[in-house]
């Protein structure tokens, strides 16, 4: 078999921060159209490969190319043992390991494969390869379920909360802070709601028997005009997480609901980012036979990820990779050998057999 981690180090040594795949995404490229078994379509800097055996079924295997950007010391691979350092190691280049290490290996699989190598995902949204692909090239991405590799030490991680963020503006009326009772001051008005906010106990819903924990968090605040000037304006952002149970929709009414007793006539709150959450859905044969073959442990995946957009198109789909997404990011970002083989071990077996019985 293929020594996975030193894919894995292959992979770390070819740069690809975010909006600068493409030397990377050539490289997979060259790989994958020299498989005569792959149809491999490229739009843009996303990459698209897929078995055409006539299977009943299909597994799409989604993964993001980019990285975020290196530090003076992580930019190449290092291998110590069985931990490989170097930035992306973990996040997610251990996953594209896994992707070609199985688009490469296909034989006789029971399920037809797709691969999709997509772009921009350590970026806002709106940028995402992944979107992209959707907006233009559907059709490239039918699937029955779909499997994202994105760091979950090995451990299935179902569905997605969403997220969304609101900015709040307080009105006041400016005077000299000398005869500050002729004015009024819009950063004090800020503190009943940031008191409310502290004081917020989030739910925390189990779901398919997935336990999520929601958070309602004030993450800037801004106002001031001079050293001397009672603050007219200010403004508190809030970014709320919150389980797949609700909409986006319901989501948001929930923090404007919450706000409401706080605001006056002329403030307002201004929704700036939205993106609804994703339901396990493990209730779909395949993924029901992935979390048998993983050892049944499932946990709820608590943060934002691709899951939902699958989801929001009709494909039930998991985050299942290697690496510990608690170093993701970091100066030291490392991913160790065992989660990475037993996670090829896993989709391997997944991928030969099917559903179990």
């Amino acid at each position: 078999m293929t020594d996975l981690l030193a894919r894995t180090a292959a992979l770390v040594d070819i740069a690809s921060p975010s909006r600068d795949e493409a030397a990377l995404v050539a490289v997979i490229e060259a790989e994958l159209r020299a498989l005569p078994h792959l149809i491999v379509d490229r739009v843009g800097d996303n990459l698209v490969a897929r078995t055409e055996f006539g299977r009943g079924q299909r597994i799409v295997f989604a993964g993001h190319t980019d990285t975020v950007p290196a530090t003076a010391h992580n930019a190449s691979a290092t291998i110590d043992g069985d931990r490989l350092s170097g930035v992306g190691s973990c996040d997610m280049k251990g996953g594209l390991a896994i992707m070609l290490e199985l688009a490469r290996t296909i034989a006789e699989p029971a399920v037809d494969c797709t691969f999709v190598f997509y772009a921009r995902e350590e970026v806002g949204s709106a940028e995402s390869g992944l979107g992209e692909l959707f907006e233009l090239r559907p059709d490239l991405l039918v699937g029955d379920v779909a499997i994202l590799g994105e760091p979950t030490d090995a451990l299935i991680e179902a569905g997605c909360q969403g997220t969304l963020r609101v900015v709040v503006t307080l009105q006041g009326a400016r005077a000299h802070t000398a005869r500050a009772w002729m004015g009024r001051n819009a950063v004090h008005r800020l503190g009943r709601i940031l008191a409310a906010l502290e004081a917020y106990e989030p739910r925390r819903p189990v779901i398919d028997g997935c336990q999520f924990h929601e958070g309602l968090q004030a993450v800037a605040v801004g106002g001031g005009v001079a050293g001397n000037v009672v603050p007219d304006t200010a403004t508190v952002t809030v970014n709320h997480r919150f389980a797949p149970d609700r909409t986006a929709a319901e989501a948001e009414a929930h923090v404007r609901d919450l706000l409401a007793p706080f605001l006056e006539d002329g403030d307002t709150i201004e929704l700036t980012e939205c993106s609804g959450g994703a339901l396990p859905g493990l209730t779909h044969p395949l993924l029901a036979s992935l979390v048998e073959r993983s050892g049944g442990q499932v946990l709820a995946k608590l943060g934002w990820t691709d899951v939902a957009r699958f989801a929001s198109h009709g494909v039930p789909a998991v985050n299942f990779g290697p690496g510990d997404n608690t170093v993701a990011h970091t100066a030291d970002e490392y991913l160790d050998r065992a989660p990475l083989e037993r996670t090829w071990t896993i989709l391997r077996a997944l991928v030969d057999q099917g559903i179990s019985h």
